[in-house]
């Protein structure tokens, strides 16, 4: 009889501090996944879109506006036949255009993060939300729009001859050629 009595006390010793062990530690995990979940997959998402900015710039494929086609230009400037002044043009094109795309950018960056803030409210104000999500569609399509105008501005700045030089460049480096643009 005592032999059951000392087994007993030590299975309910060492059974019971775990039970409620678990119990604590399945109550505990959701708050800790929780709280650390939003870091996460914030981090994901920052990540995704860098890696994503740097596939689009440095591998050839996807669309044409989407390719740094006036950076190639000035690389190859010597090849183009480029004057100083068709440099010094495309390259304030490049400076410009990098500028405004930082303060793109950033309005974007603003308006996921208000995104994101409207999404955590309960409940979630579904008209805000779709006013949301129209205002950073629009700044991604300002932002392409913008890239391709000034491509376009670019190209305007080659004659027939370098365009077609430009042409052959991308070819050797897997790029699609480039769209008619206006003859000089």
């Amino acid at each position: 009889m005592k032999r059951r009595i000392f087994w007993g006390f030590c299975a309910a010793f060492l059974i019971l501090p775990q039970v409620d062990v678990a119990s604590a530690l399945d109550t505990a995990k959701p708050a800790i996944r929780e709280e650390l979940a939003q870091p996460w997959d914030d981090l994901g998402r920052e990540l995704q879109e860098l890696f994503g900015r740097w596939r689009d710039y440095f591998l050839p494929g996807g669309s044409p506006e989407d390719r740094p086609l006036i950076a190639m230009m000035l690389q190859n400037r010597e090849k183009l036949g480029l004057s100083d002044d068709q440099v010094k043009k495309l390259e304030q094109l490049r400076t410009d255009f990098q500028k405004e795309s930082i303060r793109r950018d950033a309005d974007l960056r603003v308006a996921e993060m208000d995104l994101t803030g409207l999404l955590d409210a309960q409940p979630v104000d579904m008209v805000k939300v779709e006013a949301k999500v129209r205002e950073i569609e629009r700044l991604r399509a300002d932002s392409r729009i913008a890239r391709i105008r000034v491509i376009e501005k670019g190209k305007e700045q080659l004659t027939a001859d370098q365009r077609k030089k430009l042409q052959e460049l991308m070819a050797e480096r897997g790029f699609t050629r480039l769209r008619p643009g206006p003859e000089r």
